[in-house]
């Protein structure tokens, strides 16, 4: 995984929200560009040979998409751009990934008061910065950004998200790091809300087995989803036979949206465990994470005139109830004064010939995983 952690930092180039736009900086086969949206929103392109991530780095830092061959990742949706002065994510829902959280994350419950995933998708960032790093696997650039958020009489954090491409990769690393800086014990929530569009006949490869006790449905309704008959109907034949959910072969099964809730996934010797969303003709959208980061894994598949999505995995400290209900269930994470929490997923599209090898390893590890812990 390009986590970058033995990485040196060659050079940072400091970032202005009112820097011109046109070529930051060009290190070997990498570039960076600032550009800003007709609404309004900066936007910086990190391009390799083989294609480009488009990070907001004062707005959340969220990646609003990627292409690489050729093939866009990102969701489809009524945003053709990021909504400037957004407070909240559903005010500007189209990004192919954004960080979900971190005092609060989810859909808010009856008893909440919080906005659906948190105050930090839209967050206005501090600063921002460039870094040439050079590593095991080459050059790299890494777009860091530092928030300072402080409640009087309340939480207090220091998050530094970062997006880090290589010379010649095709997926890139999605992290985000947090340090409390209050005297007190500070609620701790995150989900790399990873979106990558829905797949017409696409297949969900994953390292564990099709069973109700590894895709777990979802059957709490959450309150911006009407059910009807059919709705409801479909939550219990998902529950009953999960593999119904393998092929997005009918998407009205997805309309309204369908959740799921993962376990028991397989690691490699590296402790990473990946999941794949493979296109008829071959090509994968890939995500990687580590459990022990995230000891939950969500996915959220919908597709209806408004928006197609397919979150095949959406890696977080917690499930998607709200704070409330993740406090009962006690999945809230409380980080100590002073304390640092730091989460990484790898995400990105693979050809044919690497999507091929990678669902060979993840089958593989999925079988040995069933022999030696059946659940």
């Amino acid at each position: 995984m390009a986590e970058a952690d033995d990485a040196s930092v060659r050079a940072s180039v400091p970032l202005r929200p009112d820097a011109p736009d046109g070529l930051v900086l060009r290190a070997g086969a990498l570039a960076a560009s600032l550009f800003r949206y007709p609404g309004g929103v900066r936007g910086l392109i990190l391009s390799n040979p083989r294609g480009s991530v488009t990070v907001l780095p004062w707005m959340g830092q969220m990646v609003w998409d990627a292409s690489f061959d050729g093939v866009r990742l990102g969701m489809r949706s009524l945003f053709d751009e990021p909504v400037a002065g957004a407070r909240t994510i559903g005010e500007t829902y189209g990004c192919l990934a954004f960080h979900s959280g971190l005092l609060r994350n989810g859909v808010p419950g009856p008893r909440d008061d919080h906005a659906a995933h948190g105050e930090f998708p839209c967050a206005a960032m501090n600063d921002a910065a460039i870094e040439i790093l050079d590593g095991p696997d080459g050059i790299a650039l890494r777009l860091v950004g530092e928030r300072v958020h402080t409640e009087g009489f309340g939480p207090a954090y220091a998050a530094r998200p970062s997006v880090t491409l290589g010379a010649d990769a095709t997926c890139f690393a999605f992290a985000m790091s947090v340090r409390n800086r209050s005297a007190r014990p500070m609620p701790l929530m995150y989900m790399a809300h990873v979106n990558p569009g829905f797949v017409e006949n696409g297949r969900i490869v994953q390292p564990a087995p099709w069973t109700p006790a590894h895709v777990r449905v979802r059957r709490a309704v959450p309150r911006h989803v009407e059910p009807n008959p059919a709705y409801l109907a479909r939550i219990e034949a998902f529950g009953a036979e999960p593999s119904l959910s393998r092929t997005l072969s009918d998407s009205s099964a997805f309309e309204p949206e369908q959740v799921f809730y993962l376990s028991g996934l397989r690691t490699d010797e590296a402790g990473r465990t990946t999941q794949l969303l493979r296109s008829p003709e071959g090509w994968a959208f890939s995500l990687s994470h580590r459990p022990e980061m995230f000891p939950h894994c969500v996915r959220w598949l919908m597709r209806d005139g408004d928006a197609a999505v397919a979150a095949i995995a959406l890696p977080s400290t917690c499930e998607p109830e709200g704070y409330e209900a993740e406090l009962a269930k006690g999945n809230v994470r409380f980080l100590p004064p002073g304390e640092d929490a730091r989460f990484a997923v790898e995400i990105g599209f693979l050809d044919a010939e690497a999507a091929g090898r990678a669902e060979a390893a993840i089958a593989s590890r999925a079988e040995r995983g069933a022999e030696a812990c059946p659940e």
